[in-house]
């Protein structure tokens, strides 16, 4: 099974710069998106055999998840279920019959870190939904998870210690979520490998430096890591600010 996430950071932008032709060359069992930033209707993906599914944000340009599967799901869930995390569209969950797939946009702490404790609620409920899900079927977890967890997933780490997404807040929670039973798809396969990066600012030309972080993830369940066969970030293909990130596994 394929499958690939991407944060198109706008969904309508992208489209103007390529999305369909990756969309199509890339050829998932499922493709999950972040960011779309659009309401329904507002742009159109050309998905034939696909079933897909959209997670607006009720802001309107913010936010927003989608997700594109040619095997139906047994049911499909917008959220975690709690209104203080349930406005801004950033969590789709798929059950299959042997797995979950959730996609997910979590919250950037932003500048300063005012959003820091919102941030740090967010991560112990995510935390609980997706154990709770694992208790039942593995889980897989996509998308732009919103920080880098160790100094070889960015560039300059010594620089941006207690900047947004590379805070020791949000980096021990991302300890915790994996000590809870979940492994890192890419650092599973290539442990050390450095300046492997899935977002680069647009300003500095980081991009063409490769100063970039990695915070776009496959996470799968322990007990499925072994089945593991793939994992690679595209970071040869533009049209937003982050790559995509694939995961190929036997399930």
């Amino acid at each position: 099974m394929k499958l690939v996430s991407w944060n198109v950071n706008g969904l309508r932008a992208c489209l103007g710069k390529g999305f369909q032709n990756v969309f199509d060359t890339l050829d998932a069992d499922v493709f999950c998106l972040q960011e779309t930033k659009m309401q329904p209707g507002q742009a159109q993906v050309a998905c034939e055999g696909y079933n897909e599914y959209w997670y607006s944000a009720e802001k309107k340009g913010y936010s927003g998840t989608a997700l594109f599967t040619r095997q139906k799901p047994i049911e499909v869930v917008c959220g975690m279920g709690m209104d203080a995390h349930d406005h801004e569209g950033r969590i789709i969950t798929a059950e299959y019959e042997n797995f979950y797939l959730v996609t997910c946009y979590t919250p950037n702490a932003q500048s300063e870190l005012k959003r820091l404790d919102y941030r740090m609620q967010w991560e112990d409920d995510f935390r609980d939904y997706v154990k709770e899900l694992d208790a039942l079927k593995p889980v897989i977890i996509c998308g732009d998870l919103n920080v880098a967890h160790e100094e070889i997933d960015l560039k300059n780490p010594k620089t941006n210690r207690k900047n947004a997404g590379f805070s020791d807040e949000e980096r021990a929670k991302m300890t915790e979520l994996l000590e809870s039973g979940f492994t890192d798809s890419f650092r599973y396969l290539y442990p050390e490998q450095e300046g492997a990066y899935s977002w680069w600012s647009y300003r500095f030309h980081a991009r063409e430096k490769n100063a970039g972080w990695r915070i776009d993830y496959f996470l799968v369940s322990d007990r499925i890591k072994d089945s593991i066969r793939k994992a690679e970030i595209l970071t040869d293909i533009m049209g937003s600010d982050h790559c995509p990130v694939l995961l190929e596994i036997d399930l």
